[in-house]
């Protein structure tokens, strides 16, 4: 689906006043192809307008670690990304990326520079930078994402202050179906294998999270199963509003429309929490794929209120 060039032009209008008014970081030219894309999930059109914004390896002033077991399984695997100087122990940010639950990867491809331009944002601003992936479906259904999250936090509690990150302040982060799994982490405390769940901080950034709002595609139901009866209990919008965690969430202005009601609702169901409402933001001029793909590049919108999320504690 794509937009027709009466409605690009409505949008593009709305969009260059919203731009001119926060001083928008992205050049005319990628907000319009974004626009040209539409409301679809694309990465490889999206990789070709951000992968040459992105750096390259070697990366100058960064230690890399890569596949690092943490559990069991084959996907087990995790990258960390820290600076080559020592520091006193930081923060960490755990990233979970996306695929559908059928696919995906901590980096696409041995030579893309996805998802390491987000390990190398975290290692230039504070962070050690720990990139995971987990076990897909359909051989993995669920509840195997949230079993994966708390095998990995697990780990990165017991094991990351020996390569200067620090236990106590692990946030975790997630996107698309990453994010899914982040927020059913979060919301069912019987997977936790650390006591609270072990976070300082979940990030959520465009996810699903009331199963029951609309019919499942046919890769959430390799995950979540076929049974209507139980996509309730597998949601985590009950958890979302009792959690104590403190929680971001995120859609983009050009997401797939089903992606932002589920934003909505979630947000919605955060702040019937004790301690308040979810942190959230509508990223404007983005899309589902360039949200995450921008992190690292001039377009510090998306990551400047990670920062302060961070730095305020919700």
């Amino acid at each position: 689906m794509t937009f027709s060039k009466l409605a690009l032009s409505v949008v593009a209008a709305l969009l260059a006043s919203t731009a001119s008014a926060q001083q928008s970081p992205m050049s005319e030219d990628l907000a319009w192809k974004l626009l040209e894309l539409g409301r679809v999930i694309d990465p490889p059109k999206t990789v070709e307008l951000y992968a040459p914004l992105q750096e390259k390896e070697p990366y100058q002033g960064i230690k890399v670690e890569r596949d690092v077991k943490y559990g069991p399984a084959d996907r087990n695997l995790l990258d960390i990304f820290l600076p080559e100087t020592a520091a006193p122990p930081r923060p960490v940010l755990i990233f979970v990326h996306g695929g559908a639950f059928v696919g995906g990867n901590k980096r696409t491809t041995p030579t893309s520079p996805f998802y390491d331009n987000i390990m190398l944002w975290a290692a230039k601003n504070g962070f050690v930078g720990v990139n995971v992936t987990y076990r897909l479906a359909p051989l993995a259904p669920w509840p195997a994402g949230a079993e994966d999250m708390a095998t990995a936090v697990q780990w990165v509690t017991d094991k990351i202050g020996e390569r200067g990150g620090n236990p106590a302040r692990i946030y975790l982060m997630g996107h698309s179906a990453g994010a899914v799994h982040v927020a059913n982490y979060v919301s069912h405390p019987e997977f936790h294998k650390v006591k609270g769940g072990g976070l300082a901080g979940a990030i959520m950034l465009s996810g699903i999270y009331d199963l029951t709002a609309a019919p499942l595609a046919d890769t959430q139901r390799a995950y979540f199963g076929d049974d209507p009866a139980r996509y309730a209990e597998r949601s985590s919008l009950p958890g979302l509003a009792t959690t104590g965690i403190p929680l971001m969430m995120t859609a983009a202005e050009l997401d797939p429309e089903g992606f932002v009601l589920q934003f909505e609702r979630a947000k919605q169901a955060s702040c019937k929490r004790a301690n308040g409402c979810a942190r959230t933001l509508l990223l404007p001029q983005h899309s589902h794929m360039s949200e995450v793909y921008s992190i690292n590049t001039a377009d510090t919108r998306l990551t400047d209120e990670i920062l302060d999320f961070v730095k305020a504690g919700k």
